[in-house]
């Protein structure tokens, strides 16, 4: 840490991608949390002036508030490099790879974690067969909170028609019925396991609006279910490079038991907003919220 009676903290929020808007609550409530930890903040709304701000500001340490692309992808995490300065979360190769969901998949393969069938595919040719017997997901491969998802039903006669702004080349999944199921893990060890209840699928709406989704922490699940899900979860974590916390999401068909539980996705930036999961899982195990936000800014500073 800085030499600094007081260490300045540059909080990144808002940023290029779809997930602006969720950027921008995560990013006050951690700036919010780091003044009550005694932290001088300076909250950054990041564009393309982002560079010349922080050389402006020099914080001694960067807390990445962003979501989505280009403030999750390793974009942000190479220009904070090059510029010297300390930040939290993931670095430049393991934030790239885990937002492009087929090559996570392929580090997934190479630990041996179970993962759904996907291919990727053009637009045009999702929207004129089936690519893949339905029940099918398709989805952008390098975006994240669930923007942009279409579930093709077992009973579908057509594909979908998808929306102009989905982009040229899309991932399509096999869909997996179940439970949602997600682990945090926070340095090198795996907080808990919450199942995520909802009337429906877990779409952006259910993620972030006030009452969209019922979280049960820790999961009311077989203790071989949640085992597996905390192993997995750290597997996942350390086969793609992360460091600082990451979130990784699962699907589970309790009729198949351990067979039926497979990996989505892994997040290195998780939500912190109010609805949270992570943040949830860190106070579930004795953490509140601004011991979090601080242990991420003193993991930075170490990782430096």
């Amino acid at each position: 840490m800085s030499s600094r009676a007081t260490p300045k903290v540059a909080v990144l929020m808002g940023g290029l991608s779809a997930e602006r808007e969720v950027s921008m609550s995560s990013g006050h409530e951690c700036a919010a949390a780091l003044r009550e930890s005694g932290f001088d903040v300076v909250e950054v709304v990041a564009d393309r002036d982002l560079a010349s701000q922080l050389q402006t500001i020099k914080p001694d340490v960067v807390f990445n508030a962003l979501h989505g692309r280009w403030g999750e992808d390793g974009c942000v995490q190479g220009m904070l490099e090059w510029l010297g300065i300390p930040y939290t979360h993931s670095g430049v190769l393991a934030s790239s790879l885990a937002m492009d969901k087929e090559r996570t998949k392929a580090a997934y393969r190479s630990a041996g974690l179970p993962i759904a069938e996907s291919l990727i595919a053009s637009r045009d040719d999702i929207e004129a067969a089936h690519v893949m017997e339905p029940p099918y997901v398709v989805k952008p491969y390098n975006e994240g909170s669930s923007v942009g998802i279409y579930i093709v039903q077992k009973a579908a006669n057509r594909p979908p028609k998808l929306a102009d702004d989905m982009p040229d080349q899309l991932m399509v999944e096999d869909y997996v019925a179940g439970r949602e199921l997600t682990a945090s893990v926070l340095g090198d060890k795996a907080l808990t396991v919450t199942d995520i209840i909802t009337d429906g699928w877990y779409d952006y709406h259910a993620k972030y609006a006030v009452g969209g989704s019922r979280h049960e922490v820790p999961a009311d699940i077989p203790a071989e279910i949640f085992d597996a899900c905390m192993d997995y979860a750290l597997r996942a974590h350390k086969v793609l490079g992360c460091r600082g916390l990451s979130r990784t999401d699962f699907r589970w068909d309790e009729s198949k038991g351990l067979a039926g539980l497979i990996l989505l996705e892994t997040n290195t930036q998780p939500g912190m907003t109010p609805t949270s999961l992570s943040p949830e899982q860190a106070a579930a195990c004795g953490m509140l919220f601004p011991n979090l936000c601080r242990w991420l800014v003193e993991d930075a500073s170490c990782n430096r």
